[in-house]
This record gives C-alpha cells, sequence and structure tokens, in this order.
C-alpha cells in the first residue's frame, strides 16, 4: 500500500448511518403459520404457475424492459393512458423512485407514523429529510397535521390508505379536502397496497382521485390479494410528467418476464381472484369479531391484517405467538398479525384471548 493511502476502505455515505433496517416478517417454520407478513396464503391463481414456469423457459434472455403487455392490459382494466403508468419491483420500488424524481438534499417527505416502514427509508436513501406526523390516537392519519408540516421544502407526501400496519381507512370527503389543499407543486402519492380487501364504500379509489389532479400519484402492488409477493411487481398511475419520470429512474430490467407474465395472467383471473379476496375478507370478519368478543378496542381494519396497541408488550405477545406455532409481527407501538390458514388464524384468536386475561 503506497503512503498516504487510508486503511479504512472507501467513503460511504454518511446518510447511510441513520437509514432503518426494514425488517421483513419473521419467517416460520414448518411447524409454525406464518402471519407475520401481508402475503395472500393461497397459491397462485389458476394458469399463473403454468405461464410463469413458461416464461421460466426464457430467462436467459433479458424482459421487456417497456414491460409492455402489462402495461397495455392495465390501461384497459383501469382506463388511463398508458402513458400514465410506471412499473416497479413491487410498489415499494416505485415508491423509491419517486422519490428519486421529487426530493433530494434539503428537500422533504411527509408521511403518517407509524404507517409503512419503507416510507423513512427510500426518504433518507435519496438524502430528503423524512417528516413522521404521528397518527391520531385511534390509529387514523392526522391529515390536519400532515398540511401543517408541508413548507417550502415538501416535495413530496405519502398516504396509506388503508394504512399499514394499522389497517385505518380515510373517507373519501376527508381525503378529498385534504388532496384540494395540498400545494399543487406538491407530489401526493396514495398508496393503496390492500385496496382489494377494502369494503367500507366510503372509502374512495385512488384512481378516480388522481384523474383531475395532476399533483396525485397511486401506488398498487401484486404481492398482496393477487399472490405475486416473491416475484415483486407493482405499479404506479400518475400523470405524463411524473410516469415519466419513474420509467426514466426505473432500474432497467427490474421487472422480471416471470412477473410481467404472471401479473397479466392474474389480471385475466380476476373472478378466481375476488373469490379469494373475500374468503380472506370474511376470515378478518372472523378473526375482528373474535377479538372484539374477548374485550380488544381494536381499528376496524380494511386491509389483511389486523393491528393490536401493545405497546411495549408487543415482544412479549410475539413470543407468545411464536410458542403456541404462529409467527405475527411487532412493532414498538404494537403488532400487525395478517389474515392467514383459518388454523393458524384460530392459533392466534387462542392466544389473544389468554394474554388479553394477563392484562
Amino acid at each position: 500500500m503506497s503512503s498516504g493511502t487510508s486503511a479504512q476502505g472507501p467513503r460511504l455515505r454518511p446518510t447511510l448511518d441513520g437509514i432503518p433496517t426494514y425488517k421483513p416478517g419473521k419467517p416460520a417454520g414448518a411447524d409454525a403459520y406464518k402471519l407475520s407478513s401481508n402475503e395472500n396464503p393461497y397459491e397462485p391463481l389458476p394458469g399463473v404457475l403454468e405461464t410463469a414456469v413458461k416464461a421460466a423457459g426464457s430467462f436467459n434472455r433479458y424482459p421487456d424492459m417497456g414491460v409492455t403487455e402489462l402495461t397495455s392490459v392495465l390501461a384497459e382494466r383501469f382506463g388511463v393512458p398508458a402513458e400514465h403508468i410506471a412499473t416497479g419491483t413491487g410498489s415499494v420500488g416505485i415508491a423509491q423512485s419517486l422519490v428519486l424524481v421529487t426530493a433530494g438534499p434539503g428537500d422533504e417527505v411527509i408521511f403518517a407514523w407509524r404507517s409503512f416502514e419503507a416510507y423513512p427509508i427510500v426518504a433518507t436513501v435519496a438524502g430528503a429529510t423524512p417528516v413522521p406526523v404521528p397518527l391520531k390516537a385511534n390509529g387514523d392519519h392526522d391529515l390536519d397535521a400532515m398540511l401543517a408540516a408541508i413548507t417550502p421544502n415538501t416535495r413530496l407526501v405519502f398516504v396509506c390508505n388503508p394504512n399499514n400496519p394499522t389497517g385505518n381507512v380515510i373517507h373519501r370527503a376527508e381525503l378529498e379536502r385534504f388532496l384540494d389543499a395540498v400545494p399543487a407543486d406538491v407530489l401526493v402519492v396514495v398508496d393503496e397496497a390492500y385496496i382489494e380487501f377494502i369494503r367500507d364504500p366510503e372509502v374512495p379509489n385512488g384512481i378516480d382521485l388522481y384523474r383531475d389532479r395532476p399533483n396525485v400519484c397511486v401506488l398498487r402492488t401484486f404481492s398482496k390479494a393477487y399472490g405475486l409477493a416473491g416475484l415483486r411487481v407493482g405499479f404506479a398511475i400518475a400523470h405524463e410528467p411524473v410516469a415519466a419520470a419513474l420509467r426514466k429512474v426505473a432500474t432497467p430490467f427490474g421487472v422480471s418476464r416471470l412477473a410481467q407474465d404472471a401479473a397479466v395472467a392474474s389480471l385475466r383471473a380476476e373472478e378466481a381472484l375476488l373469490e379469494r379476496v373475500e374468503a380472506l375478507v370474511e376470515e378478518r370478519t372472523r378473526v375482528v369479531a373474535g377479538l372484539r368478543a374477548q374485550g380488544w378496542e381494536i381499528p376496524d381494519s380494511q386491509a389483511n391484517f389486523v393491528w393490536l396497541w401493545l405497546g411495549d408488550r408487543s415482544q412479549e405477545f410475539a413470543a407468545a405467538c411464536a410458542e403456541a406455532g404462529v409467527i405475527v409481527r411487532p412493532f414498538p407501538e404494537g403488532v400487525r398479525v395478517s389474515i392467514g390458514e383459518a388454523e393458524g388464524n384460530s392459533i392466534f384468536l387462542a392466544v389473544a384471548e389468554a394474554f388479553r386475561k394477563s392484562l
């Protein structure tokens, strides 16, 4: 080594020291039910596995970088121009791109907290300043506080509807009032990863809100209801300047041929999808009713999970669940439990009942 050369290695960005590590749901062993990640417990939809296997035969070739077929099918499905669609590696990959195209050092990204844990990570990675705004006591977004947090440096606002991990939703009148009050040069991203599970008629479809609002972008994913979590494919619907910017910064060939073909096949198997989603909603109803009968005060979840406000006893509850054979997801404020197989849900309810009596 020549004199004067540092022995410390390459210089890395100091910003990385402040980035929290994304914590995925803990995996389950062969004898446990995994309720720690918001996955669809069902196998792939009819025809999807066969389509993916066929696509695997050509994975020596690069995929279609433009994701042309999926983009065309999505445009037709949602009645939007193809130019308004951008795809990516799950909605979280697109969320990171959204920050990259709007914010950098000195800029601010606002989101509710607690909400999707990737929001502060993707903001910090871009060099922007994350601005978490506490949820209301009942778990709702505090939209008035989020409006008050907007400054001349604000570039992006994430709104998670339904909210992950609490399951709370924002109703149409409240969300429209918020969107109309946000400055036109601030992008609002309505993250609808769980929209297929909503049964509250007062919750708006974000695509209806985006149509006449150039500063609104809608995020969707195939990871939850569609059961393609392992293939990593999601999409954004936004007006052309935003969508074009997303395509510009997207990782080249990020969405694989398997993911593209499986997503198209999943969209064409919508009847079977709706049946499975309805079964999960029925299970959610059973779980919520069971918890409330035990005395738990929980949010009216419109997603594929439920939330228990357990605070500093969250880890203790998660350990009790693991001992009984179900893996759940503890956070500092509470525990999120995905709706999975009926047997696993029933074990969770039994643990919750016993734990409730110890409180």
